[in-house]
């Protein structure tokens, strides 16, 4: 991320003349202190959260799911941006850049490394959903874990090598004043060059994601919350009651498919917050960047600029305490892990069905293996959750 901080310094450097300042900028004790207060709070958190989020779905057989997976891709994301970003703006409100010239490298590359990899995980999770909601059948071959995993992987690899332009960009640099040196972790090209790759990357993490997204869910929306049940499916469900004569059949399927649309609802409506989140803590610092291009002086308040350090970090923050809030086996999980108990087999809440393909079991005593099959092929396409 830019070095505000650097750039208020040399804008009022610039405003005097261009004269190196008599003595060496520092930021107020009131800035300092809300500064590294809210940076240890939220990153400690923020890292604790998302730790926990990849342990219990790594330990936890019954969670290794697609979404899941795609959970884990932006909880590693997300801690490096807390470990890369936040951690660093703590030491660096008191003092001086510390960590030379190769940790200027490294925590820039970092730092976009876990922004880009994270708006590419919440872009996979929300295509992910659209598929499992949408197209049902298609789903129980596209939206697999093993499928997920390649996925995650060509976006690692994909952000590791775009983000590589940035070991390019960045640099150290030295400012002598009256009572000491400033070293600073900023760029090394100027102001008129580095925006085109603001743009860049404006555009392809922040504004494509957020349209796709909101393409997606609303058509997740028609599906699940106006037609959750296609009526084909209900009129074969009625078929096989009164043909065969059998009536629990179709109470099964009824019970089976409330359950699993209930199961639906409560994930994608926790995706999307995560989605709403993800658009409105970006907000403040995406557009500071546009309009910052356009200005000249640019708008550097520094009440202003730490506003929109903390909303990225508790961007990075929140979502592990979103998906304890509405995600019962993930409250569940967190819970176990807190306790440190041995883990044991969960009973599943109906409205926390796993995203598992399963068949309702045929009660009759008569040719209960062809119900059952036959029961199978109706239920299977809606078991995707």
């Amino acid at each position: 991320m830019e070095n505000t901080s650097a750039a208020a310094m040399e804008f009022n450097a610039t405003v005097r003349g261009g004269e190196v300042l008599s003595k060496m900028p520092l930021n107020s004790l009131e800035v300092q202190a809300v500064t590294i207060l809210l940076a240890l709070v939220i990153c400690g958190v923020g890292i604790a959260g998302n730790v926990m989020v990849v342990i219990v779905v790594l330990r936890t057989k019954h969670m290794v799911t697609p979404t899941n997976c795609y959970l884990v891709s932006l909880a590693v994301a997300d801690f490096i941006v807390l470990l890369a970003a936040g951690l660093p703006n703590i030491s660096e409100v008191v003092a001086s850049w510390v960590y030379g010239y190769a940790g200027c490298l490294c925590i820039t590359y970092l730092q976009y490394l876990g922004i880009n990899v994270s708006s590419c995980s919440i872009t996979a999770f929300t295509v992910e959903r659209y598929i499992a909601i949408c197209h049902s059948i298609k789903a129980q071959f596209i939206c697999t874990v093993s499928r997920a995993k390649k996925i995650i992987a060509c976006v690692w690899i994909f952000t590791s090598l775009y983000c590589v332009m940035w070991l390019f960009l960045v640099n150290t640099s030295e400012t002598v004043y009256v009572d000491g040196v400033v070293v600073r972790c900023g760029y090394r090209v100027s102001r008129n060059l580095y925006m085109p790759i603001y743009f860049l990357d404006f555009s392809l993490f922040y504004i494509i994601p957020l349209i796709l997204a909101t393409v997606l869910y609303g058509l997740i929306a028609r599906i699940l919350f106006m037609n959750p049940l296609p009526s084909d499916l209900n009129d074969r469900a009625g078929h096989l009651s009164v043909h065969q004569g059998r009536k629990n059949i179709k109470m099964g399927f009824s019970q089976s498919n409330r359950g699993v649309v209930s199961s639906r609802k409560q994930v994608t409506k926790m995706l999307a917050v995560v989605v709403v989140l993800f658009a409105l803590l970006w907000m403040p610092y995406r557009m500071l960047v546009v309009v910052n291009s356009l200005m000249d002086p640019p708008y550097l308040n520094t009440w202003f600029l730490l506003f929109c350090r903390m909303c990225i970090y508790v961007n990075s923050a929140i979502n592990p305490i979103i998906y304890n809030l509405m995600s019962q086996k993930f409250r569940a999980a967190f819970r176990k892990l807190c306790h440190c108990q041995r883990q044991v087999p969960e009973k599943v809440s109906r409205h926390d069905v796993p995203v598992y393909y399963s068949a309702m079991k045929d009660c009759s005593q008569e040719s209960a293996n062809a119900h059952v099959r036959e029961q199978r092929d109706v239920s299977t396409m809606f078991s995707i959750a």
